[in-house]
């Protein structure tokens, strides 16, 4: 992962620079004075999502490291990815950020909570000493930091911003794509076997939530745009935040097959489910 790690956070952030250039102030009161559809969004993934992979390893034959593994990946919150594709989705963009911001930041609280009983549930032991910190600390550089720069920039040159629009977002396409294809060829000779051992549970938890937060969301939110967003949060999971768990408390790697799995299906998954929405208003 040698390339991915020295490339992935610069691109991120250049991307999420690239839709603060698309965000105002008024987005984000918009969202505070509705905050009907934070609080879909934040049940759906921080309440549902735990609870639909906690149901499927209970119904699936997993051995207990991929059982937890899957609560790892299920207790993360939603990271810069879902953020990226809401905006190619046509969605609800200030909702999106919002709810990764506020997600990532209440993880220092919720990732351990999870994890340490799914892990006292699977008989699993875990060392205990683990600090969220380090990693909140990224998330707000990659995510909230760019944004708020796009956002002061685009209330100091607006016209100039809005006549660029659409360089700037094939910019940000190229960018995630470059992500993506050096994942894949990163991690080509490790693909089938994290597939293999936890691609089914990863594809059905995954697709289960995608389709849980797009319906929850119809009935609940106010709008299409919020519907893509929530369904997004809750398909894709901060796979960073949930390896640096693993690695903090576990020495086998097989912890992280699930996450591996999760992450690889995800973009897949997600990108179809990108191209068939945006054309939904």
């Amino acid at each position: 992962m040698e390339i991915v790690t020295k490339i992935a956070p610069i691109c991120l952030a250049i991307i999420m620079l690239g839709l603060g250039l698309g965000l105002t102030v008024q987005d984000f009161i918009r969202v505070v004075k509705n905050p009907r559809d934070f609080l879909v969004g934040f049940v759906c993934q921080v309440i549902l999502l735990p609870i639909i992979a906690f149901t499927l390893i209970n119904i699936l034959s997993l051995t207990p490291e991929i059982a937890l593994g899957i609560m790892i990946i299920a207790a993360a919150p939603g990271g810069v990815t879902s953020n990226i594709l809401t905006k190619f989705a046509d969605g609800d963009v200030a909702l999106s950020v919002s709810l990764t911001a506020i997600v990532s930041l209440l993880s220092i609280f919720i990732v351990p909570l999870i994890v340490f009983n799914s892990a006292e549930f699977l008989g699993i032991e875990t060392a205990k000493n683990i600090s969220m910190l380090n990693i909140a600390m990224k998330m707000f550089f990659v995510v909230t930091v760019p944004v708020i720069f796009g956002m002061i920039i685009r209330t100091l040159m607006t016209d100039f911003i809005v006549s660029k629009t659409l360089i700037i977002q094939r910019i940000s396409v190229i960018l995630f794509l470059i992500v993506f294809i050096a994942i894949w060829v990163e991690e080509w000779d490790r693909i089938v076997s994290y597939i293999t051992r936890a691609g089914l549970v990863a594809f059905i938890l995954n697709m289960t939530m995608i389709f849980v937060g797009y319906y929850v969301a119809k009935f609940f939110t106010s709008g299409i745009a919020q519907r893509k967003c929530i369904s997004l949060e809750c398909g894709l999971q901060n796979g960073t935040l949930a390896v640096f768990v693993t690695t903090q408390l576990f020495d086998n790697i097989v912890f992280m097959v699930p996450t591996a799995a999760y992450a690889l299906i995800m973009f897949c998954t997600s990108v179809v489910f990108v191209l068939i929405v945006r054309k939904i208003n």
